[in-house]
């Protein structure tokens, strides 16, 4: 199914919607053409918009760099985290559409579709939160209903735990519901209401480790979810991976890095990070080769002569590093295509689910029937492995028994391997060092900021329409600084 643009479907809807003027209900009412919009058709631009924007930023927009995935060596500006305020429109677009599929399923009886919803609306507000904090929460969206103008903000202490409990719900709705969604506007699980479940539920684990410093019921609800795996099921392979494929057929529908999307120009001003290329050679990980180009000379090169070269972040002249652009790696041409059966619009993965486990099992704040945290890492890696079709490569070269990759029980290294089976797959990398402090990332000699920033700047916009909430938001929050923490980094 092609991808509607968000701006053209909001249009509809308002559209659709606005109530007409007294006297003109009659006359303005087409006897030919459907008053409503049908659930199913909002839900694929939902998912679709929500996946595949969300993939978009650890590619091609900030993330990628704080997450030291991408090194920018044109148009440097992300590297070097100088950011500046931050839209959030096109956040709170995916959460119209979302709302409104909602607000249909509930008017048409087809439940299964508000139990989806509150997924899908879960995830695009904690992301919301996880970039700024404080957000518009319990007012947003209400501006056709309620005529609500200037959204106040909402904490990120009051936030959190919303959602937690919508994703319950969501859960405890499909476990009990007769009808799936339509299946062929499930382009991520084909309507199948169990894998919808493991998402809601794999998710909860995300978010409530993400607050577990400052939420005192997190790991207690986390042992809940490990406890019942028939009430809560989770991730137990690739297989429930959310994540939606590009059909690469027009720029809308295809990976960011391919041709259709951006052309090869726009791809080629992102080279592999320094980082994460020096981390997969000293490791001599399956996985190289997989992501990462060889150089297209290894004769020249002013600082390193290894056949994969990364380009470190915030550099001056990164596209002259190590003599120039046939001395440094790019990534694999699988980043270049259209559309590529390992390159997909991905929101969470079992590999995820396994770290996090580990990571919980590792502090000995929670239990896993049958596993250690050991295990759990391993599985983690293997999940990986598997995904990109490198397992036996690396069982015959004796990955796991390297002094670096074989388990140690520190956090540092279990957040490394994390990282590294995060490629290009979402903002954690970013997120997991403000938690952690790990991987330790080099900041580079340009870097605007002596630490990775800890958030995105609100809005400029939302000075100029929405000043009294935002001045408000403010007392509470801090200073309207990269470097503020939010609530669960406190």
């Amino acid at each position: 199914m092609q991808r509607i643009p968000v701006i053209y479907l909001l249009f509809c809807l308002v559209i659709l919607s606005s109530a007409c003027k007294k006297g003109l209900e009659d006359i303005n009412v087409n006897p030919n053409k459907s008053q409503v919009i049908n659930p199913e058709f909002l839900l694929s631009t939902s998912l679709i918009n929500t996946a595949y924007d969300y993939q978009e930023d650890a590619y091609f927009d900030k993330p990628a760099s704080a997450g030291r995935y991408i090194t920018m060596v044109r148009n440097e500006g992300n590297d070097k985290f100088d950011w500046g305020p931050q839209s959030w429109d096109g956040n709170y677009a995916k959460l119209s559409v979302n709302y409104e599929m909602m607000d249909q399923a509930k008017k048409q009886n087809v439940p299964q579709y508000i139990a989806v919803g509150k997924i899908l609306e879960a995830f695009n507000f904690a992301y919301l939160s996880d970039l700024f904090g404080d957000i518009p929460y319990t007012e947003a969206l209400r501006l056709k209903e309620d005529r609500i103008l200037h959204p106040k903000y909402d904490q990120q202490q009051v936030v959190y735990p919303a959602l937690l409990q919508s994703l319950k719900d969501a859960n405890d709705q499909l476990a009990t519901l007769t009808n799936g969604v339509d299946a062929t506007a499930d382009v991520m699980y084909g309507g199948d209401p169990l894998l919808w479940r493991k998402f809601a539920n794999s998710l909860r684990l995300r978010m409530l480790l993400r607050i577990s410093k400052s939420y005192v019921p997190a790991f207690t609800d986390m042992q809940a979810i490990i406890n019942d795996k028939v009430k809560y099921p989770i991730f137990e392979s690739n297989a429930d991976n959310a994540e939606v494929k590009y059909l690469g057929d027009v720029g809308a529908n295809s990976w960011p890095g391919g041709p259709m999307a951006n052309g090869f120009e726009e791809f080629n001003k992102r080279k592999p990070s320094k980082e994460i290329v020096d981390a997969l050679q000293q490791r001599n990980d399956p996985r190289l080769g997989v992501w990462i180009a060889k150089v297209d000379s290894l004769s020249g090169g002013t600082v390193d002569t290894k056949p994969y070269v990364g380009v470190p972040n915030a550099i001056p002249a990164p596209y002259d590093y190590n003599g120039g652009t046939v001395h440094i790696s790019r990534l694999s041409d699988m980043f270049k295509s259209n559309s590529h059966p390992m390159v997909k619009a991905t929101m969470m993965t079992y590999a995820e689910v396994c770290f996090i486990l580990a990571e919980c099992v590792q502090a000995g704040k929670i239990t896993v029937a049958g596993k250690t945290a050991e295990s759990l890492y391993y599985d983690g890696i293997g999940a990986s492995m598997k995904y990109y079709g490198v397992d036996q490569a690396a069982t015959d070269a004796h990955y796991y028994d390297q002094p670096s990759v074989k388990y140690n029980g520190t956090l540092e290294q279990l957040i490394g391997q994390k990282w590294i089976a995060g490629f290009l797959k979402g903002a954690e990398a970013w997120f997991d060092n403000r938690r952690t402090g790990f991987p330790k990332f080099v900041l580079g000699p340009l870097s605007a900021s002596t630490s990775l920033p800890k958030r995105y700047i609100y809005p400029t916009g939302e000075r100029d329409t929405n000043n009294d909430e935002y001045l408000k938001a403010l007392t509470q929050f801090g200073p309207d600084k990269q470097t503020t923490l939010m609530w669960y980094l406190k």
